[in-house]
């Protein structure tokens, strides 16, 4: 992005979060599967900024921990809780002077890029700001104006009169300014307040008593949507879904109820895709065109093919489905299962490390665990992969077009070859080639004259 001076981003995190009632730091509390924190961070680094720089106090440890791969980030301490203003003056002797630095909260995770990129053009010779009118006031912080609407000041909620409570324009705590100016302007900055602590506000009135240019740039509620308590953090949680649904439904996909889906983290999804009530989507998912998800489905980190159809109830975790595959109902899918097109995953079907071919069937009640199956093969009910020896896992290869019998215990490590036959009932330990039938169970007997135990029993009662 093109600048006429590099742009440096401070983000403060270093609040106590006293009102989350929580041992967590309030930065690391998530809404959409990511923290708080982490969507300022991914907001931020759309404008490019020549550095990124977050002020941490409580909690510090983890916060940094939980962004160490964030190689990005510059982190500076704030020893003493002496307000945003002061916060803001640990990371400002690291700026360069010829700077246009950018201020965010780090608990307002819902801002918006484009926002912040129109708050950093507005502070090319003074201060921007970035204010909202929205209709829940009630801990905000109120743009004061002149009579030829010139911003003058920000007085926060508490220090504010009746009159000033019932201003309609709000601050939501984001500013831009060139380094040397915020500098100069902090060092004025006081602590003459309810609070007793030095407010980053505070440099608006300085800068309007000074004359110098102060511009507010219209954001929207998601901006003031800051996070303090367990109630705002389910109001933004609520409006980050509602926000992926709308995405979703304007790129062709059929959402049941909008208010009852979940997404946490990042869902691509293709054309005439239809997702139902109470699904689940975590970390990166990709659902191609024409996928049917039913209810209740819990879907982590896959990949899932054109006309696929998942079932109700399922959970899939870092597997990869191929065209037009049927999963469910009561499927599991664990990490590394593969499966080509038209592969049927029925219920109370589990896979793990499992690389199913094309047209594979295991329509029910199996387990199948480090395994490689040839396409058009079937599994039958009840039969499971028997991978773990107590010590190391070992794989079953089963070839094309076989048929595994009903209830068929697969020993690995264990190969069965092309069409081959695995009779109901089976314990397999050893290869069986090609076309071949293998019967592993013992041979039925019928013993005549045998009383079940409650006839015994009833003979030897006295008479």
């Amino acid at each position: 992005m093109e600048r006429e001076t590099s742009l440096e981003v401070i983000v403060l995190a270093a609040g106590a979060g006293t009102r989350m009632r929580s041992r967590l730091p309030k930065m690391l509390h998530h809404v959409g599967g990511r923290p708080l924190l982490g969507h300022v961070l991914d907001a931020a680094g759309v404008l490019q900024p020549a550095a990124l720089r977050v002020v941490v106090g409580e909690g510090a440890e983890a916060v940094r921990a939980a962004f160490s791969a964030r190689t990005d980030v510059h982190w500076t301490l704030q020893r003493e809780r002496k307000g945003s203003g002061h916060a803001a003056m640990q990371a400002l002797p690291d700026v360069a002077d010829d700077a246009t630095v950018l201020v965010l909260a780090g608990d307002v995770p819902l801002v918006r890029a484009e926002v912040l990129e129109r708050c950093v053009a507005g502070a090319v010779s003074g201060l921007a700001l970035v204010t909202a009118h929205v209709g829940q006031l009630a801990g905000l912080g109120r743009i004061e104006r002149s009579a030829d609407g010139r911003v003058t000041g920000i007085v926060e909620e508490r220090d504010a009169t009746p009159e000033q409570k019932a201003i309609r324009e709000i601050n939501t705590g984001i500013l831009a300014a060139p380094a040397a100016l915020l500098g100069e302007l902090l060092g004025e900055v006081g602590a003459d307040n309810a609070q007793g602590e030095h407010y980053l506000t505070d440099v608006v009135g300085l800068a309007a008593h000074r004359g110098i240019s102060i511009r507010a740039v219209e954001g929207g509620a998601t901006e003031a949507l800051g996070v303090n308590d367990r109630r705002q953090l389910a109001q933004a949680e609520r409006h980050w879904q509602r926000a992926q649904a709308e995405r979703l439904m304007a790129g062709g996909t059929t959402i049941a109820d909008p208010t009852r889906l979940d997404i946490r983290g990042h869902l691509t999804a293709g054309r005439d895709c239809f997702i139902d009530i109470n699904v689940v989507f975590e970390g990166e998912v990709t659902l191609g065109d024409d996928v049917v998800v039913e209810a209740g489905c819990v879907i982590r980190d896959a990949t899932v093919g054109d006309g696929a159809h998942i079932k109700p109830h399922s959970v899939i975790d870092g597997a990869v489905i191929g065209r037009r595959s049927e999963i469910g109902p009561f499927a599991r899918l664990r990490p590394g299962t593969e499966l080509g097109e038209a592969v049927r995953i029925g219920n109370f079907v589990e896979t793990k490390k499992a690389r199913l071919g094309d047209g594979v069937k295991a329509s029910h009640l199996a387990y199948l665990g480090d395994a490689a199956i040839g396409k058009d093969s079937n599994v039958g009910a009840g039969t499971i992969t028997c991978n773990y020896d107590g010590v190391d896992k070992h794989e079953t290869e089963v070839g094309e077009g076989a048929f595994i019998g009903t209830n068929s215990t697969l020993v690995a490590p264990l190969t069965i070859e092309d069409q081959a036959y695995i009779a109901a009932g089976s314990t397999v330990t050893t290869r069986v080639p090609k076309e071949g039938l293998a019967v592993g169970r013992a041979r039925q007997r019928n013993i005549s004259g045998w009383s079940p135990p409650a006839k015994r029993k009833a003979r030897k009662k006295p008479a």
